[in-house]
């Protein structure tokens, strides 16, 4: 199981905001034959600050996205662009 290109691109563009704002500075990918793995880090050798996850039920035969946020949200999502909505939102602070 893999992103797609356009999944990828969707997932850079959100970590790219990460970066400009200090958030985050690292990112790795994984992948395996039930789920692919997208981790976002603060720092290079710390646990990942968020870890974004696509993965097929076998149930259902579908891809599903679950969105693991500084270990406390544990979201699942249907699509990516509301897993990407919400992320993007999680990110934006008032000053």
């Amino acid at each position: 199981l893999y992103f797609s290109k356009s999944e990828i691109s969707k997932i850079l563009n959100c970590y790219s905001i990460g970066v400009s704002i200090g958030e985050w500075k690292d990112y790795a990918l994984d992948f395996n034959s039930n789920e692919a793995i997208f981790c976002f880090f603060k720092h290079s050798l710390a646990s990942p600050d968020c870890i974004l996850t696509k993965f097929k039920e076998k149930r259902k035969n579908k891809c599903f996205y679950r969105l693991l946020l500084r270990n406390k949200k544990n979201s699942k999502y249907e699509n990516l662009d509301s897993l990407i909505v919400f992320l993007k939102r999680s990110q934006i602070s008032i000053i």
